[in-house]
């Protein structure tokens, strides 16, 4: 069986723990030899990189991994972070409203997940709903990895 993905190893400052910080994640192989990787998954913490997103990766002896390097191509994609603040809120219900409005997410624990906002999304909108919510505080948000398009939606 040939693998299509790696599990790629990606060392960061995170701004939101203010420390090193170490994230695996899947990422589809583009090619192997020459260090081409495609990331599959939704980081956590995330440096700056979005899913889709095409970087440079090298195996390092030390580490005993193959460890991220730098991002070669951008997707377009956005990753942002949320956090729930009000006490005993389901966030499934935040998640189900973005999962309509076309964004994946990944939870993390009761009150932090992740959400991909996909290139051809209107972030405009996005970021509404999650306004909406934080100026009720049921969340706070933040924007780690915010493209150039999504940034653009924004000023329209």
């Amino acid at each position: 069986m040939v693998e299509t993905h790696s599990k790629i190893l990606f060392r960061f400052h995170s701004a939101i723990l203010d420390e090193e910080v170490v994230e695996t994640m899947w990422s589809e192989i583009i090619d192997f030899e020459k260090g081409i990787f495609k990331l599959d998954n939704i980081p956590f913490y995330g440096p700056l990189i979005a899913t889709e997103d095409i970087f440079y990766a090298k195996y390092d002896e030390n580490e005993e991994a193959i460890i991220y390097k730098e991002t070669i191509s951008i997707s377009g994609n956005s990753i942002i972070q949320v956090v729930i603040l009000k006490d005993n809120y389901d966030k499934e219900i935040i998640r189900e409203k973005l999962k309509v409005m076309n964004c994946r997410s990944e939870g993390f624990n009761e009150k932090y997940f992740v959400v991909e906002i996909k290139k051809e999304v209107d972030y405009a909108v996005i970021k509404h709903f999650l306004n909406e919510y934080s100026e009720l505080e049921v969340l706070d948000f933040a924007e780690p990895c915010l493209s150039k398009k999504h940034s653009d939606d924004l000023l329209k």
